[in-house]
């Protein structure tokens, strides 16, 4: 069960934090020596109600497209239907009518429990301005859940894109850290920085293929052992890097241009929105079994299952 709690703001080495005043039991015991995947039974979701086409915000999202919204809100209520099946409790939070993308929930926040057990979020700064009010709303809902918020207070040109770039290892030790497109190299050093206090290591990856905004696109962590990329993505010192800490399991530009790495590994399941037979493959050899959905709508503005949830500790 998620709970609100009153929070407070206090200072972590110089990031704003905001915490709770209640000290709060230990979550999530039971589960702290397995996987990421194992910890998370809750993911957020923002009803597309207001979901639109109204500006070019990537490679994918083509000038004069048409969304099909009733498709778009069958497609999205079929997304919910299989976290529900892969064992997650659903929480919708409430759209906003001038917020178009906010139903991609991943990007507005980072969220993780520290090494006490203790829920956190650190906002979002977005790229594109249309994006930005969709991150207070973000961040006043995590609060009211009692979730600390680290505020790392970016400035200027540094941006960080939450879930879009960083993502959990299902190692739960680790953070797959992607810049070069959407976040930036500076924004992702001081992430990193506040995340090594807290104990965790960050694996910075460069990316180079605009079609590949955010990290989420071209890697999908599988396993606390794999993961599943598209290597075109990468610069080459980022590629050789991941290659030495994990087992890699390759995709085509085709495979990953019908978002076949913004899927979703959780307990035991592949949530995707494209099946190959390499995909079978990769699916097959980590024991994982793929679970299809249709998300065509949500593509023709460069989104698919691992954009529209945020997994909550």
């Amino acid at each position: 069960m998620i709970r609100g709690l009153p929070c407070k703001h206090v200072r972590l080495n110089g990031v704003s934090v905001e915490s709770s005043n209640q000290v709060s039991k230990p979550r999530h015991q039971s589960y702290r020596n397995e996987s990421l995947a194992r910890q998370l039974n809750h993911v957020l979701v923002v009803r597309p109600d207001f979901f639109s086409l109204d500006e070019v915000r990537n490679p994918f999202h083509r000038f004069g497209a048409q969304l099909d919204q009733p498709l778009a809100i069958e497609q999205w209520e079929g997304l919910c239907k299989a976290f529900r099946s892969a064992g997650l409790d659903v929480q919708e939070m409430p759209a906003h009518a001038s917020l178009s993308d906010m139903c991609f929930t991943a990007d507005q926040a980072f969220v993780g429990v520290d090494r006490d057990d203790r829920s956190f979020a650190v906002p979002s700064r977005l790229l594109h301005r249309s994006r930005r009010d969709e991150v207070r709303h973000f961040t006043e809902w995590y609060s009211q859940q009692g979730y600390s918020i680290l505020d790392l207070d970016l400035k200027n040109e540094d941006f960080l894109e939450g879930a879009g770039d960083l993502l959990w290892d299902c190692d739960w030790q680790t953070v797959w850290a992607g810049f070069g497109n959407r976040s930036t190299r500076e924004a992702v050093d001081q992430f990193a920085s506040v995340m090594g206090e807290m104990g965790f290591a960050v694996r910075k990856l460069e990316l180079v293929d605009a079609y590949f905004y955010h990290l989420n696109l071209c890697l999908a962590p599988l396993t606390p052992d794999s993961v599943m990329i598209y290597p075109g993505a990468f610069a080459p010192e980022t590629l050789a890097s991941i290659r030495d800490c994990a087992t890699v399991h390759e995709v085509s530009r085709e495979d990953a241009m019908h978002f076949a790495c913004n899927g979703v590994s959780i307990n035991g399941y592949y949530i995707t929105p494209h099946i190959s037979h390499r995909l079978e493959q990769i699916l097959g050899a980590e024991g994982l079994e793929p679970l299809p959905v249709k998300l065509s709508e949500f593509h023709k503005a460069g989104g698919s299952v691992a954009q529209l949830k945020m997994l909550l500790p």
